[in-house]
């Protein structure tokens, strides 16, 4: 699991943006791009080539359940 602390000093590689933890992946704030940077055995996997990119909605979603502004 992701610490807090780890989280608040964490950020998106690509567009210095903060990152919100969803399950096991780290997803962007950035309307833009919205990254998903996977967590593996307790690691975040910070290479943009390795992210996914959400779609507009399922970025909506993650944001709303997390009460980040996604518009």
């Amino acid at each position: 699991m992701i610490s807090k602390e780890l989280l608040e000093i964490l950020c998106c590689p690509e567009t210095k943006a903060d990152l919100v933890l969803d399950g096991e992946t780290l997803v962007s704030i950035d309307k833009n791009t919205r990254r998903r940077y996977r967590i593996e055995n307790d690691i975040p996997i910070m290479l943009i080539d390795e992210s996914e990119q959400l779609s507009i909605e399922e970025w909506k979603s993650i944001m709303k359940k997390h009460g980040r502004d996604a518009e």
